[in-house]
């Protein structure tokens, strides 16, 4: 009876682990393209530099608003075998425009 449960609890920290792993990975990818929209980056290289930093199943939202780059990357992750539970993360950041872009 402890083998189960040791073996849930396991099975329950990896997923947290996994998933706050993941956050951080929006958060980081969301900053690194919003820095080089502030810089004058084109969206497309934008997106890439936020992509290569983020999660494989992540989508990338680039938006120009008064004098602020704001990206916003999200990635669902999948926490089981193939129909097992999914859990969305985000990150999202907002850096204002250098001078001139």
């Amino acid at each position: 009876m402890v083998l189960p449960s040791l073996l849930l609890v396991l099975a329950v920290l990896l997923g947290a682990v996994t998933v706050a792993a993941a956050q951080l990975a929006c958060a980081d990818a969301a900053r690194l393209g919003a820095r080089a929209l502030a810089r004058g980056e084109t969206d497309q290289r934008a997106r890439e530099l936020a992509l290569s930093a983020a999660p494989d199943t992540a989508e990338v939202r680039l938006v120009h608003e008064a004098g602020t780059a704001r990206v916003t990357v999200r990635a669902e992750l999948s926490l089981g075998p193939a129909a097992g539970p999914s859990v969305e993360v985000a990150g999202t950041a907002a850096v204002p425009l250098e001078p001139g872009v």
